[in-house]
């Protein structure tokens, strides 16, 4: 038999090597979708993980400057990852600890009010509206035994124990995430100094210069709405936890943690204020219901619309209205994880914009 040997100048040379590219590039694709969806289920942790990690970078650099630590990034890795990992526990744990704390005084009221019901504020029957129908529905639901009141006739023992499992699966899920969330911080953060320059090359190879640098523009971002948002919220808790102390709140440093990270939230410090308010004003304490209401709405206007947008836009340049748009937007479409990445994609749409106006 004989065989045909490819010439150096065969016609089909260049067609069967374009036919190759595309089914290279096919393949390609193929397989790292299918390595996209197997590990999809911890795909918020790894995001989670980068997110901190472009937060923290400054940071590290720095850190990996000092000479006695030069070299040792698993020891620099490991004490950022386990400082990640107390700001998040230690406010938990607080949190549970007082709530056990609270469990037997909590189980007291709630026994007295099967028997009892809840007796209506005296401050609902002053108010300028709406008074009477309030007065009306408190009494058929509220004001008479619960265990006989309508408003408690859903929650049956059966729904009671779904809804427990519910919330059990849920925190379980959660304390995984968080798990693998901080194995993959440790790794990135291991990576030091390589990690961004093989990011670069990879980039600047698939992408080019402009690609590269608008990808560096977009970790800015990242950045800078993580400086902004934690920093504000944690001002936000520390002035309305002054607040909370004068007022006489009980607990005011944990509230003022709650408020903290609630204000880390666009526009959800309101709640936690507004319901310390509501509890003065239960309590009869008007002067300080209207101070903490007051000072919190204060507080909350100059930093959601001053400060965060000012610290956020100067780090990308950003004008107010699509650093409120990018924050907003994202949060509502990416959940939490979007508070980030909609600043960092209104910060591509600008790019693409001003190169698209000066062309």
């Amino acid at each position: 038999m004989i065989q045909r040997s490819t010439s150096p100048h065969d016609p089909q040379q260049p067609n069967r090597k374009k036919g190759q590219k595309v089914a290279a590039a096919i393949l390609y694709t193929v397989l790292v979708l299918l390595a996209v969806w197997i590990v999809r289920e911890f795909i918020p942790a790894v995001a989670w993980a980068c997110v901190i990690a472009i937060a923290l970078w400054p940071l590290l650099q720095r850190v990996e400057g000092y000479a006695w630590l030069k070299g040792r990034t698993t020891i620099v890795a490991t004490g950022f990852t386990l400082a990640i990992m107390l700001l998040v526990v230690l406010p938990v744990g607080l949190g549970i600890a007082q709530a056990a704390n609270e469990a037997h005084d909590l189980a007291i009221w709630f026994h007295t009010v099967q028997e009892n019901g809840i007796p209506m504020p005296d401050f609902l029957m002053h108010l300028p509206i709406g008074s009477e129908q309030i007065a009306d529905w408190w009494h058929a639901n509220l004001d008479q035994p619960l265990r006989e009141s309508p408003a408690m006739k859903g929650l049956h023992g059966q729904a009671v124990v779904t809804l427990g499992q519910r919330f059990g699966f849920r925190a379980l899920r959660v304390v995984v995430m968080f798990g693998f969330m901080l194995v993959t911080l440790f790794v990135i953060l291991q990576a030091g100094p390589r990690l961004p320059n093989t990011l670069r090359r990879g980039a600047r190879r698939a992408f080019g210069s402009d690609g590269a640098q608008l990808i560096q523009r977009m970790a800015v971002a990242v950045r800078g709405t993580v400086t902004g948002l934690v920093v504000v919220g944690l001002g936000e808790g520390l002035l309305l936890g002054i607040a909370y102390g004068i007022t006489g709140l009980p607990h005011a440093a944990l509230l003022a943690l709650v408020t903290a990270v609630a204000a880390m939230l666009p526009f959800c410090a309101p709640i936690v204020f507004g319901g310390a308010a509501l509890w003065l004003l239960a309590q009869g304490s008007l002067p300080g219901a209207i101070g903490v209401a007051g000072f919190g709405v204060v507080v909350v206007f100059v930093a959601e619309h001053f400060v965060r947008p000012v610290l956020i836009g100067n780090s990308t340049r950003l004008p107010f209205l699509l650093v409120l748009f990018g924050i907003l937007g994202g949060a509502s479409t990416f959940g939490l994880l979007g508070l980030f990445i909609g600043p960092a994609l209104m910060t591509v749409l600008m790019v693409l914009w001003s190169d698209w106006v000066r062309q």
